[in-house]
């Protein structure tokens, strides 16, 4: 796989400018994608997907396949850099930024992206000045890591939703 989806790519898709029933090409491309090896994610993303009782949630337990496992050697060993790397960054946050951050999935797509060399897809922002949560582009500019959003992962990858003539 070539880029890493965070939820926040497919909430957002699903919740605006690619319903499920508006745009189900999308939703198609994506697994298309998946099958050329070219996008993922990762089972903590599917894990926060499936908490709900949407499309979205039935979506990620239909398609299991496009979520990866995180139990592997090398993944668990760049959580545990990332880990230490943002607990010396915690004196500098609100009070349980770093517990938020560690209990969620984000330093676990992180920590993929790192083992894989694959570039996170998210629609968090840069923010240098942030404080009150650990951001996906800060940490993995921290690690060297590439990210984009989800406009420019259509872009490169020439995705075009056309109907028919």
């Amino acid at each position: 796989m070539k880029h890493l989806l965070d939820a926040n790519t497919l909430i957002e898709a699903k919740n605006r400018y690619y319903g499920m029933a508006i745009c189900p090409g999308y939703w198609s491309w994506l697994l298309l994608q998946n099958k050329a090896f070219e996008l993922a994610s990762i089972v903590s993303v599917k894990d926060e997907l499936t908490k709900g009782k949407d499309d979205l949630a039935e979506w990620a337990k239909d398609n299991a396949t496009l979520f990866h496992d995180i139990s592997d050697d090398q993944t668990q060993a760049a959580f545990g850099q990332i880990a230490a790397a943002i607990a010396e960054q915690n004196g500098k946050m609100k009070v349980g930024a770093l517990e938020e951050f560690l209990g969620g999935a984000d330093p676990w797509l992180i920590a993929k992206a790192m083992t894989t060399g694959a570039v996170v897809v998210t629609h968090e922002v840069l923010n240098r000045e942030v404080k009150r949560k650990f951001i996906i582009p800060n940490v993995c500019e921290m690690f060297g890591i590439p990210y984009m959003n989800t406009f420019e992962l259509l872009n490169k990858l020439e995705a075009r939703f056309v109907l028919p003539a």
